[in-house]
């Protein structure tokens, strides 16, 4: 049994360490909410944005002159995969989660799959077991802009358009709320949507209910052709942009409970512990006061 000195010390450790937890989940809590706000606002621009896109792209007059971004190669020979992680720990699954999910998708791949990383943990994890990174970036802002995710998306524009890649897909964690996140896959590039249900990824990449879209009534200036070639590229960098949220607004909200948790049980480990040291506080008094006694009656005789 531990000393009261050690259960002191210990118990003066956990009370150290439960105030830097609970300092961190203070933060991350406020993080997560502006966080979360900032998703929101997006979210409903970004769906009816990739609607309008999915009208353009369904009109009978664009045939051949279809945007590069939105033509589907006839054959595929290799995937790659934008994965977004943290930069740092402390937020319980939250990164392992999404490396896994990554991980379960690349194997299921029957092609070659190059990864593009944002965020250090996904970079190193994914390097260490000897998967294909090609690309990396890291310290993107707890709000980030528009301007932030562009070179991201640009890479795998410019790798689409040129060849290197037939497909593209995004891994990012969506947010559902504070407590609840999911580990997604989505098509990025083709824009429009394959069907995926003869891929040997397609359990792993989230399907899109384009139903009635093309049946929506639109009326475009100067006209689809014009506006498709200045809507794709802006919309692939809204994609990428609106999928650093989601993981953003993931990433606080997981460090937040993981913190909260961490104080919590620190809270009952203290209590455990400081019950231990009154239970050796007591027993030291106790052969103390045996010690005295015996003396005594040593004494006496």
């Amino acid at each position: 049994m531990a000393t009261e000195r050690e259960l002191k010390k210990r118990i003066n450790s956990i009370k150290n360490i439960s105030q830097v937890t609970s300092a961190l989940a203070a933060v991350s809590a406020a993080k997560a909410n502006k966080a979360q706000r900032q998703v929101e606002a997006t979210r409903d621009y970004a769906g009816k944005a990739f609607e309008i896109l999915n009208n353009l792209a369904s009109q009978k007059d664009i045939g051949a002159d279809a945007h590069p971004l939105l033509t589907a190669r006839e054959t595929i020979k290799n995937y790659a995969l934008i994965l977004i992680t943290a930069d740092r720990g402390l937020s319980g699954a939250y990164n392992s989660n999404m490396v896994a999910y990554a991980e379960r998708f690349i194997t299921a791949a029957d092609k070659p799959v190059q990864v593009i990383t944002v965020g250090r943990k996904g970079r190193d994890l994914l390097i260490r077991r000897g998967y294909n990174v090609v690309a990396s970036f890291d310290n993107i802002p707890d709000a980030p802009s528009i301007l932030d995710v562009t070179p991201i998306a640009q890479i795998v524009s410019d790798d689409y358009l040129n060849g290197k890649v037939d497909e593209v897909f995004i891994g990012y964690t969506d947010f559902i709320n504070l407590i609840a996140r999911k580990p997604t896959i989505k098509q990025l590039l083709p824009l429009k949507p394959l069907d995926m249900g003869d891929m040997a990824v397609s359990e792993y990449v989230d399907d899109v209910d384009l139903s009635g879209v093309s049946d929506r009534a639109y009326i475009y200036e100067p006209g689809p052709d014009a506006l498709l070639q200045n809507i794709v590229p802006r919309f692939t960098d809204l994609q990428v942009y609106q999928s650093v949220l989601e993981s953003k607004a993931s990433e606080h909200s997981a460090r937040y409970v993981a913190m909260n948790n961490a104080t919590d049980n620190a809270a009952e480990l203290i209590e455990i512990l400081t019950l231990e040291r009154n239970k050796a506080r007591q027993a030291s008094i106790t052969s103390e006061i045996l010690d005295i006694v015996g003396g005594a009656q040593a004494l006496s005789s």
